[in-house]
């Protein structure tokens, strides 16, 4: 496996950000983006995704994991919405973002693959 890359770090700190159990003011979250949202969402369904491959094993076809992320990651950013009253944020923008990054993060982590 793959180093964790610069995209890694990054949404590590937008899952912090808004994953955070601690109630978050109202003027904090109205600096949040679609992208900030996305980079969340994609982090935590990458985390999802690694602890189901734990117990279950990795699919031998990256682009059916790349799929099954994908879909982790719009689950994600659609479980944020409904959670955390974001109606301000583009919702569509922000699962977009989710699930591209969720891409790029598993290609980070395992390759390209074919």
């Amino acid at each position: 496996m793959a180093e964790h890359g610069e995209h890694h770090k990054k949404h590590s700190q937008h899952h912090q950000e808004v994953y955070n159990p601690n109630p978050v003011s109202a003027e904090h979250k109205s600096n949040w983006t679609h992208e900030l949202v996305g980079g969340a969402a994609a982090f935590e369904a990458m985390k999802l995704y690694e602890d189901k491959m734990k117990r279950d094993g990795k699919p031998d076809n990256h682009a059916l994991a790349k799929e099954i992320l994908a879909g982790i990651a719009g689950a994600a950013a659609d479980g944020l919405f409904e959670t955390k009253g974001l109606d301000f944020i583009d919702k569509q923008k922000a699962k977009h973002h989710a699930k591209e990054q969720a891409e790029i993060l598993y290609e980070e982590r395992y390759g390209k693959g074919v």
